[in-house]
């Protein structure tokens, strides 16, 4: 199968069959596509929809991006994982708006330069966004072409991915690259899936090495699989006499990066040390809650909450920009991670 055949079948088939309905695939320009690609990366179209809607919404273009704060942004990402992905959003708008006058520059080597934004996400902005030819590797990509040449070897390793861009560019039309981009996408997403792919229905089968030797399953290689560690940790949920719950403000890198979260230490006595000292009262009758367990891509975490209620004014908070007390109304305007979320629900 040649190259043109290649992308030929896949676009056929993307106009019979592919979906063009999706919210990024409407009004397209390159911060719409941008943000979605962001926001696709490592989680699936139906988590990403309601998020994108929402996030458009309130950041329409660049610009109201660049002058939205921090906590605004990650309010709106909080729950969607990969807190890296939504800082670096904010600074490469920030970067767009100073540096570009609000304009995406038009070339691959100048957006990879952008924080977040690799070779795969500036290709998907230049070929969707400005029609120009420039080839992507996703996820979804790299399934495709994993399985279209059984492709020995995990795609993180640089000898694999060297060859898998290789391809990429071959098959990568001179024309009609925007349709192409999706396309290739789009199969991978809804037909060469990762699990059960329907190759009954892919274009590519008469000629995929995997799926004439019925080996898909094995395509694409993952990575080898490490055990990874366990982590423990106690976190403080206080409560003031007002109802409100004492929330700080995580370092700008690192787990849940820049967004608010409990009272957190390794060691109970040192954690109620701390904040006794801080908030110049004692943490009395405190409770032992259920643990809650977090994976992450690296480690487990083990979360231990531990409930009290203290008698105590916000009006004396002393560094409001690193802590303060939250009342339950404000919570859905800053930026929680998903398992403090969820042990502010418990209640």
């Amino acid at each position: 199968m040649t190259p043109s055949q290649f992308s030929r079948a896949i676009l056929k088939w993307f106009a019979l069959h592919g979906r063009t309905d999706l919210p990024w695939q409407m009004a397209i320009n390159p911060y719409r596509v941008w943000v979605s690609e962001i926001m696709l990366q490592q989680t699936q179209v139906s988590t990403v929809i309601p998020y994108y809607e929402r996030f458009l919404v309130s950041f329409p273009n660049v610009k109201q991006l660049a002058v939205a704060s921090e906590d605004q942004v990650l309010s709106h990402w909080s729950g969607l994982g990969y807190y890296a992905r939504a800082r670096n959003l904010h600074k490469t708008a920030k970067q767009i708006q100073q540096q570009y006058q609000g304009n995406f520059p038009n070339s691959v080597e100048e957006l990879s330069a952008l924080p977040g934004i690799g070779r795969s996400t500036a290709g998907a902005i230049i070929s969707i966004a400005m029609n120009s030819r420039a080839p992507i590797l996703d996820g979804n990509v790299k399934r495709v072409l994993s399985r279209f040449h059984a492709i020995e070897g995990w795609a993180g390793q640089s000898a694999v991915a060297a060859r898998l861009w290789q391809y990429a560019e071959d098959y990568t039309p001179k024309s009609n690259v925007a349709a192409y981009t999706q396309a290739i996408m789009d199969l991978g997403a809804t037909i060469c899936t990762r699990t059960k792919p329907q190759c009954h229905q892919c274009p590519l089968s008469r000629n995929c090495a995997a799926h004439l030797s019925d080996q898909t399953s094995a395509f694409p290689q993952r990575k080898p699989k490490i055990n990874i560690p366990t982590k423990q940790t106690y976190c403080l949920i206080l409560k003031n006499q007002n109802g409100e719950v004492l929330l700080e403000k995580r370092p700008p890198v690192g787990i849940w990066g820049g967004l608010w979260s409990f009272p957190e230490d390794t060691a109970k006595n040192t954690l109620y040390e701390r904040w006794q000292q801080r908030l110049g009262c004692e943490i009395n009758d405190p409770s032992e809650c259920d643990t809650l367990r977090h994976t992450f891509s690296h480690f487990h975490l083990e979360l231990q909450p531990i409930q009290a209620q203290i008698q105590y004014q916000s009006t004396q908070i002393q560094d409001s920009d690193r802590w303060r007390w939250y009342q339950t109304k404000e919570l859905k305007k800053i930026g929680l991670a998903a398992p403090i979320k969820k042990l502010l629900e418990r209640g």
